[in-house]
């Protein structure tokens, strides 16, 4: 007899025999169960887990197998979640605005909205060879060394200039996961984490579930201002300044070289340390400044390189560049919370930007990106000439001023019925916003006459608020 008969022969016998037993009655042992049926301990065991599976029988290491209660929910009755709420007490985690720019757009809907680049732009082939031949390496499933790869860990160094060197870096699962890591290495929960106003709002979030305060720092077209930046610090006597001074996420703006040092001298006077989020840096479409890691001395910056963004969503592979006593917390960090990113996906990384093609596609994409920025102002300037909105060199993003008195959030919520996806500038700020923003992305859409079209469909909806 064909095990696989046997096995059914034997769940069908048992089910029949559960059938006249009383919930709890333990089963024969699967000793009796070999002798009775002359079957294999093998044959017992999954005849067993067909019945776990089904909920007739529960199985109690050490003890036995019994009869699963089958009594049926009371007719009418809802589980009671209730005492959940008392157990988890009030502490809160919202991720409303990290699952909005997540959720892809519905079926028909311009996407003017997004943190990736569209599929079309993205090295699918490019992935896909690299992959392939990283997962070729003998050890390509093994564990990595704790740190990261190491001849990954020098392509980033190579990659950030100045003094950096491999030592300096370790290996995150993506951008965002390296956020968080570092986020709860340098503060703890409770402390003000200063931010530039507006800011990504995946560190807001972030930087909430850790129990971390945010506190506002204005900005201007060229970042954040560092007078204002030395009175938070002397007003909040926070340690830690989180920023993205390249390709700002959502305004676009860059900090010029001499705010950089100005930023860096605020710093050092703070006794604190920077948080660069350098998420964008192969987004550019001008060539982009140095990083302030690449000018620091003394190990004020903590440094945050993704290649996410500029590859593709699921390439989660970012480094953290830090020096000190502070790498090796954001390193036993790392390890306590997650172990090490997959090798496999190392590899992959090491693969892809080792190849021929990496520098190619960085090319084409800035080719790509400028037309796309290009496309969505001219689009702009057509059907909302009133609309002021930034000009970016990099990133994927415009910042776009609307009249006083709009409501962002629910011209959005208009805009999407309307069949364009685009974001409220609310979101982005700590505390209230000066005033009405939208973030209009040039990167997700399919097309340059795709842009055109979401713009008109925004138009068209903000015409009928104003």
């Amino acid at each position: 007899m064909h095990e696989d008969s046997s096995i059914a022969i034997l769940t069908g016998t048992l089910r029949g025999q559960i059938s006249g037993l009383r919930p709890g009655e333990r089963l024969p042992s699967s000793r009796e169960l070999m002798e009775r049926h002359r079957v294999s301990p093998v044959t017992v065991s999954r005849a067993l887990g067909v019945l776990a599976a089904e909920g007739l029988v529960v199985t109690r290491p050490g003890s036995g197998t019994y009869v699963a209660d089958r009594r049926p929910a009371v007719a009418g009755r809802a589980p009671d979640f209730d005492w959940q709420s008392v157990a988890l007490g009030d502490r809160t985690v919202d991720a409303g605005g990290v699952r909005g720019l997540l959720t892809p757009p519905p079926e028909g809907a311009v996407a003017l909205s997004g943190g990736y680049l569209h599929p079309s732009l993205q090295p699918l082939r490019a992935l896909a060879t690299a992959a392939t031949r990283a997962a070729r390496r003998p050890d390509a499933w093994g564990r990595p060394p704790l740190s990261g790869v190491p001849e990954l860990r020098a392509w980033f160094a190579r990659d950030l200039g100045g003094d950096v060197s491999p030592s300096d870096v370790l290996i995150s699962g993506g951008g965002q996961d390296a956020l968080t890591t570092v986020l709860r290495a340098l503060l703890p929960p409770g402390a003000p984490l200063l931010v530039e106003s507006p800011t990504y709002l995946g560190a807001l979030a972030a930087a909430r579930a850790a129990g971390l305060h945010p506190v506002p720092v204005p900005m201007d077209g060229d970042g954040v201002r560092p007078g204002l930046l030395a009175e938070a610090f002397a007003m909040t006597g926070s340690r830690v300044f989180y920023c993205q001074p390249t390709f700002h996420n959502p305004t676009g703006a860059v900090l010029p070289a001499e705010r950089r040092e100005q930023v860096l001298a605020v710093v050092r006077a703070a006794g604190a340390f920077v948080i660069e989020d350098d998420y964008a840096r192969h987004l550019a479409i001008d060539p982009a400044p140095g990083p302030l890691v690449a000018r620091d001395q003394d190990g004020r910056v903590v440094h945050i390189a993704s290649l996410t963004k500029g590859t593709a969503p699921s390439m989660r592979i970012a480094a953290v560049v830090a020096r000190g006593p502070v790498a090796e917390r954001i390193r036993a960090t790392q390890m306590v919370d997650a172990f090490f990113p997959a090798r496999s996906l190392q590899e992959t990384a090491l693969e892809l930007l080792t190849s021929p093609g990496w520098p190619r596609h960085l090319r084409l994409v800035s080719a790509a990106l400028r037309r796309r920025r290009d496309a969505l102002l001219a689009a702009l300037a057509r059907d909302l000439p009133e609309t002021p909105v930034t000009r970016p060199t990099g990133g994927a993003h415009l910042w776009a001023r609307l009249p006083a008195g709009v409501d962002d959030v629910a011209l959005t919520e208009a805009a999407l019925r309307a069949g364009v996806l685009v974001s409220a500038g609310r979101p982005f700020y700590p505390a209230e916003p000066p005033g009405p923003r939208l973030r209009l992305t040039y990167s997700a859409a399919a097309t340059e006459a795709e842009l055109s079209e979401g713009v008109r469909r925004l138009a068209q909806v903000l015409s009928k608020i104003v």
